[in-house]
């Protein structure tokens, strides 16, 4: 089964002096999606930004909002994130306790958004094989998630493999995203090893945003 490949760029790279600016330029040039990553300082050592953000981006502009939510338990603030405009809500596997995977997943749905689970790059995929019914993607940290601008891990090359492989004999239906240095030098072997959609933050907003999202536009419609 071929899938649309999709960029989605990474605010936390982003200017937010000029953040409607740099948004519209991505949405223009071909970006499906729009990476919102939000820490807490708690389940990662950075803080990011929260629901008045997401809630002010939506206002201005249509494009999906593929909200990451680094924090402990996920699960209290599901439905504000929704609210505030999140087309999708992924969460993490390690920071779901007292609420588990099963019951924040069925929040998300119960919120009309769609339903994703994350891995750090050493959580072994076996962790989320019980909930790999109930989502609509997968993200697959490629970088210790907390710091924008690392280095790609190598190792989640296998990880992409060993999840497409699942997806393939469970007769899944998931998208795979990976996040964490991903450029324009290595997208391709990301893809060639089973990822659909395709977080890159540095890559797209350093330098020139429009030229940027669109090589790698060009580089996917070289995959399809």
């Amino acid at each position: 089964m071929n899938r649309e490949i999709k960029l989605a760029p990474s605010i936390l790279a982003a200017d937010f002096m000029k953040l409607s600016e740099q948004i519209g330029e991505c949405e223009k040039n071909g970006a499906a999606y729009l990476h919102y990553d939000v820490m807490d300082g708690l389940f990662v050592p950075s803080l990011s930004f929260g629901l008045p953000v997401i809630a002010s981006i939506r206002k201005g502009t249509g494009i999906f909002i593929d909200c990451h939510l680094m924090i402990v338990e996920p699960y209290r603030y599901i439905e504000e994130f929704v609210k505030a405009g999140a087309d999708s809500v992924t969460i993490h596997y390690e920071a779901c306790k007292e609420h588990g995977c099963t019951e924040s997943l069925k929040k998300i749905k119960e919120c009309g958004a769609r339903r994703g689970i994350s891995i750090r790059p050493g959580t072994p995929i076996v962790h989320i094989l019980p909930y790999l019914g109930m989502v609509d993607m997968v993200l697959l940290m490629s970088v210790e998630p907390g710091f924008g601008g690392q280095p790609f891990i190598p190792s989640t090359y296998d990880k992409l493999r060993e999840l497409t492989a699942l997806r393939e004999e469970g007769g899944f239906d998931f998208d795979i995203e990976v996040d964490g240095g991903i450029t324009l030098d290595n997208v391709s072997d990301v893809i060639d090893a089973g990822a659909n959609v395709i977080v890159s933050g540095s890559s797209v907003f350093k330098g020139d945003i429009a030229g940027n999202v669109s090589r790698f536009i060009e580089i996917f419609k070289g995959k399809q």
